[in-house]
């Protein structure tokens, strides 16, 4: 066999994805949000992009048909190149320093404050400083330093008069205080403690609770004859108190716990009912306008450097991508937000029973775009409909029960719904449940009712009966 060198032609298909598609890829995937932090990110570096103002468009206009200097001068227009720049730069000059004077308007000026709620720690230490308790300052103090954010004490108080040299009864007097605080539970050290210390806040509560706390496990595994033999009470009994203690905080800190962390949502797709029909709104508004800079257009098409000429060629060429990508996500966003709509329009006007199996593919099928493309379009997005605001893969919702006509969701809203109408008294086993769901044409397992009990957050058969 000879081996040798040789040259052959072939023609092949390829996919090159170019700067220009992973923007278009990354503009598409971007909410509402972090596409206004990606245009305003993309304008600091390209200086061809400029923001349009429809409003200060509309006042220039006006100003224009109104002086007579503009009149004056209609016929001869001035080029970039022919402006008197030093003059310009001395009339901003001055109009910021105008606009930026230290001495002027101070009665009109308001600072910027954005009030946050105190921390636990801050709660407790400002009670501690009004009442002025004669104890040491720094003992109380290193206390509340070890309080977890549900209000729990961290260290024993053998640690504590370690570390300040103190016998364990100065100690115990520091928490006492600590625990005397408000909110009532704080500085406990277990649930039961926590619990028994909020019990003045119950009024003319039985005089057996305090010794009902020593029984949470049981509570917690329906232990309830139990219970109620030790404590020589009826099983009744028990539940009223357990409804009592179920008023009660276990974790008083938590109130304080996370203050400045509230996350907002921003939709991205805004859906209105006018006159019967669904009107779609791509929420874009937090997003600038963007236009291509007149001056550098006409450097453009004036200047003939070669080097300048490329640069400023470069830069358009980016900037009307990005205008053209943003237009792209939000006609794409429009599309899919309609499909879904549509689709789920029975959902919209009856609830949650009957939102429809649905699929990436149904909604690429019907607008005609890869299933890619629509992952990509619903990512982390949200759209405010007339029943609340939805993550858009809420809607996508996998189809179960006989048929495929029912979906997860619509199980878990019928299964809510049979245990709220059941006998307290005699309510339903898993199983049965099963079967009445199999009547409505929902044929789940009673392996998959306890799954989904669960997941509702719904206690079991011996927890839910009432004696």
């Amino acid at each position: 066999m000879r081996i040798g060198y040789g040259l052959n032609l072939e023609q092949t298909q390829k996919l090159i994805m170019t700067p220009e598609l992973r923007q278009a890829i990354a503009v598409l995937q971007l909410s509402a949000l972090e596409l206004s932090g990606y245009v305003e990110q993309q304008m600091l570096e390209n200086p061809l992009l400029d923001v349009i103002d429809d409003s200060a468009d509309k006042s220039a206009d006006h100003t224009q048909e109104d002086s007579p200097a503009q009149e004056k001068n209609e016929g001869a227009e001035e080029g970039p190149w022919d402006m008197n720049w030093e003059e310009y730069f001395q009339h901003q000059e001055e109009r910021i320093s105008k606009e930026y004077d230290p001495d002027a308007g101070q009665s009109t000026r308001f600072e910027p404050f954005l009030a946050a709620g105190p921390s636990l720690q801050e709660h407790l230490l400002e009670q501690i400083h009004i009442q002025r308790v004669p104890m040491s300052q720094k003992l109380l103090e290193y206390i509340v330093g070890n309080l977890d954010d549900n209000g729990y004490l961290t260290l024993s108080l053998e640690e504590i008069g370690k570390q300040f040299q103190l016998p364990l009864e100065e100690v115990e007097k520091g928490l006492a205080v600590i625990q005397g605080l408000e909110p009532l539970g704080v500085g406990a050290r277990s649930l039961e403690e926590c619990l028994l210390l909020q019990l003045p806040l119950l009024a003319d509560y039985p005089p057996e609770l305090p010794e009902f706390l020593k029984y949470l496990e049981d509570l917690a595994a329906g232990r309830l004859q139990r219970i109620a033999a030790q404590l020589k009470i009826t099983p009744s009994q028990v539940q009223d108190m357990a409804d009592l203690i179920r008023t009660l905080d276990p974790k008083p800190g938590r109130s304080f716990a996370g203050t400045g962390e509230v996350r907002y949502i921003v939709p991205d797709v805004v859906v209105e009912e006018v006159e019967g029909e669904y009107i779609i709104l791509v929420n874009d508004v937090t997003v600038p306008r963007l236009g291509i800079n007149q001056v550098y257009r006409k450097a453009l098409s004036q200047n003939n450097e070669s080097e300048i000429r490329k640069f400023v060629e470069q830069k358009l060429n980016a900037a009307a991508w990005l205008i053209r990508s943003i237009e792209q996500r939000r006609l794409t966003l429009y599309k899919v937000a309609d499909a879904i709509i549509r689709r789920q329009e029975d959902f919209l006007r009856r609830g949650i029973r009957c939102l429809k199996p649905l699929n990436l593919k149904d909604i690429a099928e019907e607008i005609g775009v890869h299933e890619s493309t629509v992952s990509r379009a619903t990512a982390n997005k949200y759209i405010q409909t007339p029943r609340g605001i939805f993550e858009f893969k809420f809607f996508f919702a996998t189809g179960l029960g006989s048929e495929q006509g029912m979906t997860t969701e619509g199980i878990k809203q019928a299964l809510k719904e049979i245990i709220a109408a059941e006998d307290p008294k005699s309510p339903y086993s898993d199983q049965k449940l099963s079967e009445i769901l199999k009547e409505k044409n929902m044929e789940i397992s009673r392996r998959t009712v306890a799954k989904y009990r669960d997941e509702l957050g719904l206690p079991s058969t011996a927890l839910r009966k009432r004696y």
